[in-house]
């Protein structure tokens, strides 16, 4: 059974709701980051401080491809939410059977290019000699596997949006578990090297994926799978593309950062500072995800009292939200802070890694207790549907303020000047969010009744059938 009827999201109180959503998020999100950096621990202590160097030039692949699955899930699930407040149970149904067709043919297409490719993209991204092999392997396999994380990751948000957010965390804690139990099985038994990690990434993710698809086949859920609801609808379609353009720029605009950071590590610090990048981000990621997955339990209920038109339930969702993410990034901030050496220990034992690594933390955290509001605040406007906002707020860290400090900031500092580029963007980003969330919110105070969403939000008209 899902935590709550439909108008139970526009009448329990918003704490309560809060924790209802957003504890099985962290929970799942928290446990995939923890997997995450175990396996590059994994990585690390059984195939040595190259992998992990090859695994961060991955990154910018790992980002473009969940720039696809958030842009059909993300919106996907933010559609649902609206729908639903808006009692439009049928439509619901009409969505997700739109975005399991999405899924398929993005995901089987991004893999075929990316494999044909993959050697001369690596290249491009920083790979030497050294490190291309590890990074081929391990992507090889990935890709291969694309459709199952793809088709998993946007199922799991929509049955999260849908009223089942135990169930989705339940079902990311099976992954994560045979994850954790395969990874080490096939790095340090079966010595598959860092191809054995991509392995067990990809069949965790397949068993998640069918018990996704198990839970929406069962009619007597919410929201289910309908025969006739398997189309690509041009409407449905213009809606997804049109929220989860924001969290598709985000993800391009961290691949393209990924990849000058790559960039700049190699030509500043060589392939070592690219492995210390590796260990630095797993710690950052491991924050960041937990917001995310606060801010994914935020998104139901602000999806769905803003369909409803409660609005100050709407800021009252909001402004808890970013309480709580700020809480959770200033503890990663003390705890990086404080034990930098500590932590790049446990990924490796080369000093040369570890040497780089240290400073790198500490410098990249600098303002990083900035970073949940900004978060939070550009989630927020996909939430409401107000994409062109949330587009702009998730761009202007990436692309605004990071790019051109990741290229003139190493021209003076050099290697410092790389790690000191995310703590300027973090805090310039976080001055911009600021003053537009203020103006936002003046706004809708002024106006009892919002002006439309930027969406369509009309209600689905079937398309002539061409049979």
């Amino acid at each position: 059974m899902p935590i709550q009827t439909t108008s139970h999201l526009g009448q329990e109180g918003i704490r309560k709701l809060l924790l209802q959503f957003s504890i099985p998020a962290i929970v799942a999100m928290a446990a995939t980051s923890v997997y995450n950096v175990v396996d590059r621990i994994f990585i690390g202590q059984g195939v040595g401080p190259l992998a992990i160097s090859g695994l961060a030039l991955t990154l910018p692949f790992m980002n473009l491809a969940i720039a696809f699955g958030a842009m059909v899930g993300a919106g996907a699930a933010t559609l649902v939410s609206i729908r639903m407040g808006q009692k439009r149970s049928d439509e619901a149904a009409k969505i997700l059977g739109t975005t399991v067709l999405l899924n398929l043919v993005l995901s089987l297409t991004y893999s075929l290019v990316m494999l044909y490719f993959l050697d001369e993209i690596l290249v491009l991204f920083g790979a030497s000699s050294e490190t291309l092999p590890f990074a081929h392997e391990f992507m090889q396999v990935i890709l291969l596997g694309n459709l199952f994380q793809h088709s998993y990751l946007g199922l799991n948000g929509i049955m999260r949006a849908s009223g089942y957010p135990h169930k989705s965390m339940t079902i990311t804690l099976i992954c994560v578990a045979i994850n954790i139990v395969l990874a080490p099985l096939f790095i340090f038994a079966f010595h598959w090297g860092i191809r054995g990690a991509a392995f067990a990434t990809v069949i965790a993710q397949f068993v998640g994926l069918i018990q996704t698809l198990r839970h929406f086949a069962n009619p007597r859920h919410t929201l289910h799978f309908l025969p006739g609801h398997f189309t690509f609808n041009r409407s449905i379609i213009r809606d997804i593309f049109a929220i989860g353009l924001a969290p598709f720029f985000i993800q391009i605009g961290s691949c393209l950062v990924a990849i000058i950071i790559n960039l700049q590590l190699v030509r500043y610090g060589g392939d070592y500072a690219v492995g210390a990048f590796g260990v630095v981000n797993s710690v950052l990621m491991l924050v960041a995800m937990i917001v995310m997955g606060l801010t994914q339990g935020m998104q139901p209920i602000v999806g769905f009292n803003y369909g409803a038109r409660l609005f100050n339930r709407v800021r009252q969702a909001f402004k808890l939200t970013i309480y709580a993410a700020t809480s959770i990034v200033s503890l990663g901030f003390v705890i990086g802070e404080l034990f930098p050496h500590f932590i790049a220990r446990a990924f490796t034992d080369s000093p040369a890694l570890i040497e780089i690594a240290t400073p790198g933390m500490r410098i990249a955290l600098m303002f990083f207790p900035l970073v949940g509001f900004q978060m939070v605040a550009s989630n927020f406007f996909q939430s409401i549907g107000h994409a062109k906002i949330s587009i702009f707020l998730s761009l202007s860290r990436q692309v605004v303020f990071l790019i051109p400090a990741l290229i003139t900031l190493p021209l003076f500092f050099g290697l410092t000047g790389v790690w000191a580029s995310l703590p300027t963007a973090d805090f310039a980003a976080c001055i911009l969010t600021i003053f537009i969330v203020k103006r936002q919110m003046r706004k809708m105070e002024r106006d009892p009744l919002p002006p439309p969403l930027e969406l369509t939000l009309e209600p689905i008209i079937e398309e002539p059938s061409t049979n």
